[in-house]
């Protein structure tokens, strides 16, 4: 079925003075046309999106948009409008296309709209249909540029689909677009456009920018994100480049490729708007060295170079990102869980669940509002944690697969709590059910079945596979291991050994700084808070210990670079010390990761020192953290403060000794 016809197209009619007039009239239009079920559905998403952003340009063009479940296929209507209609473009919009998608569009039919949205940048192609007589003329004109035409160009569609396609050099889909080649010397710009549907916006930004680039001479590549999918730029032109341009209405996906790079930030109107302005600000922000930067450090976090990795940089990396989205799980339900206690009392654990069930504001238990206040944070918290493996397995296996591998990820993880297999079973399901989904992503299946892929075959086979086997041969085993992991820790504790394994756990805090030695010491820690009572603390031990000695490293570059040897540092290891302060204090071990990669061999068995020292002292005066991240700021969940306090400096003092024996002095 064609994604435009006669039928969709409205020439000179008076269908609304103003644009919810003309957006209901075309809602019901594509009703009509049996092109969506519901008109009222369909109308309510296309203003959400003229909430968000008007979709009006300069120009007299307006692309008013929406994706819904209503709308059973991507199609287009067209309206010439006379006298034109206020879209928010500045100048009332006389040429609108409203673009409606099914929320489940396959890729093909985005690309389609993406490629009409490039052409609304081509002035030719405006002209064509401004000046068509018939409907049949401008569906001819654009079903040519979509690329559905029959050959036949009709009022000039050939030559406004060629023009269009080639206005800045550009070609359609979602590969990273380059402008023609800029003169040797010339800035190096690249950037990301995105849009909230990522249908129109998103491409046209892109061409408006390529085109800009070209007329100034900058050397200029382009990143779509859209809803057809997208393509990372290479790395080297990443790595190449003076500065990036975020025109986005969105998160930029996978923003630590550009760590360190000068950025200007705008929405994605402004690329299509302001497009010379905007690479105007990049070619000055290449060279100002005050110039806001993209947080974080390319050579560390760019997920664009996945084919380049070791297993074993995989493997961490896949690990680490499981974990980062993990932690605000467990951060805030922790944290909560804390303050239920603080509230509540100790014995609100046991109890929360049924007094927030029988009670309200209005009926307080025996307890009064405050056991009532502690008992729903409680609560809160506690389901919180309760997506701790779910979480865990979801981004390991987003990691491999991108999103279609969250929905059998989070199956996964929560079969491996069904299993009682823990945080081990989470990894070992999402590393299942990551390369289940990655795998069915890469097979050829026909154009039918695509749209179907990542939002039903994959989920369906992936989670079939990854906790099936969680299910029927490898959850038992792994629900085993962790028993025996959690018997010898008892043991240890009743035999009074509690120490040894703070120095174990302390010593697994510091090896690799946030790899995975470090995240598999944090996640059981965190894992083993589910047990947690007042008659049984062992859990609030382990995670005091976990906690302070991750803080160690970073606090221990700080201590040595800044006040024991700040000789034997260079200028940016003294600046990158001041930022460790903060960062140790608020348990970010990461800090800690520049002095390591410039010198591992001291920095790292210092920090393993440090880590020891506070992972035994904070065992053996029984040190207790409710709360499973926040370091110091997490003060009131931590008893008693002096012991944590005594571990933390002792095992700083001995890694900021440490390193400053162990450096040797920079030559000036």
């Amino acid at each position: 079925m064609p994604t435009i016809t006669p039928e969709l197209v409205s020439l000179d009619d008076e269908i609304g003075s103003d644009k919810e007039q003309v957006l209901r009239a075309l809602s019901a239009r594509f009703v009509a046309e049996g092109r969506a079920g519901d008109a009222d559905e369909l109308f309510a998403a296309a203003w959400a999106r003229e909430e968000q952003d008007a979709t009006g340009l300069p120009g007299g063009i307006a692309i008013p948009h929406a994706k819904t479940a209503t709308v059973n296929q991507a199609s287009l209507a067209f309206a010439r409008l006379t006298p034109g209609v206020d879209f928010g473009g500045g100048d009332p919009s006389d040429i609108v296309f409203m673009i409606a998608a099914p929320d489940t569009a396959a890729e093909e039919h985005l690309a389609v709209l993406s490629q009409l949205a490039r052409h609304l940048m081509d002035e030719d192609f405006l002209a064509a249909l401004r000046a068509a007589t018939t409907a049949d003329e401008v569906v001819g004109i654009v079903s040519e540029a979509i690329g559905e035409g029959s050959g036949a160009a009709r009022g000039g569609a050939a030559a406004a689909g060629a023009a269009a396609a080639g206005s800045a050099g550009v070609t359609a889909g979602s590969a990273p677009v380059a402008t023609d080649a800029a003169p040797t010397g010339s800035a190096k710009i690249v950037a990301v456009t995105a849009c909230a549907t990522g249908i129109a916006h998103t491409y046209m930004a892109a061409d408006a920018l390529a085109k800009a680039a070209k007329e100034a001479g900058v050397d200029f590549q382009v990143e779509t994100q859209g809803s057809s999918g997208y393509t990372p730029l290479d790395p080297s032109v990443i790595s190449g480049a003076d500065a990036v341009i975020f025109a986005v209405d969105v998160d930029v996906r996978e923003p630590g490729r550009f760590g360190g790079k000068p950025v200007i930030r705008r929405p994605v109107k402004a690329g299509i708007e302001h497009a010379a302005e905007l690479i105007d600000l990049a070619v000055a922000a290449s060279d100002d060295p005050q110039a806001e930067r993209v947080s974080g450090s390319a050579s560390t976090s760019n997920a664009s170079q996945k084919h380049d990795e070791s297993w074993g940089k995989r493997i961490q990396r896949i690990l680490m990102t499981g974990v980062s989205y993990m932690i605000p799980f467990v951060a805030g339900g922790g944290l909560l869980m804390a303050l239920g206690f603080l509230i509540g009392g100790f014995e609100i654990s046991g109890v929360a669940n049924d007094i927030v069930v029988s009670n309200a504001l209005w009926n307080l238990p025996d307890g009064g509002l405050a056991q009532y206040l502690g008992a729903v944070a409680f609560a809160i918290g506690n389901a919180s944690m309760a997506f701790l493996v779910p979480a865990l397995a979801g981004y390991i296996a987003y990691a491999i697969a991108d999103r279609p591998g969250i929905a059998p990820g989070f199956v996964a993880g929560s079969v491996a709590l069904l299993m009682n297999a823990g945080f081990i079973g989470g990894i070992v399901g999402g590393l299942l059910a990551g390369l289940a989904a990655w795998w069915l992503g890469s097979l050829s299946v026909p154009k039918w079945l695509r749209g179907l892929m990542p939002v039903a075959i994959i989920p369906l086979l992936g989670s079939i596979f990854a906790s099936g086997l969680l299910l029927l041969v490898l959850g038992g085993p792994i629900a085993a291991l962790m028993e025996v992991m959690t018997d010898g820790l008892t043991n240890l504790a009743e035999s009074g050994l509690l120490p040894i394994v703070g120095i174990i756990l302390g010593l697994m805090m510091c090896f690799d700084l946030g790899g995975p030695v470090n995240k598999v010491a944090y996640a059981f820690a965190v894992a083993s808070l589910a047990d947690a009572s007042p008659d049984n603390p062992v859990p609030y031990y382990i995670m005091a210990a976990v906690m302070t000695a991750g803080m160690v490293p970073p606090l221990g570059m700080a201590l040595a670079s800044t006040i024991l040897a700040r000789g034997k540092f260079t200028p940016a290891e003294r600046e990158n010390g001041i930022a460790a302060w903060p960062m140790g204090l608020a348990f970010i071990s990461e800090g800690a990761i520049p002095f390591a990669a410039a010198d591992p061999l001291r920095v790292i068995p210092a920090s393993m020192l440090g880590g020891a020292v506070t992972g035994f002292l904070s065992m053996l005066l029984l040190v207790e953290s409710q709360a499973p991240h926040g370091g110091l700021f997490v003060f009131f969940a931590i008893t008693p403060l002096w012991g944590f306090a005594v571990a933390l400096v002792a095992g700083t003092l001995a890694t900021g000794v440490a390193v400053s024996l162990l450096k040797r002095r920079i030559e000036a």
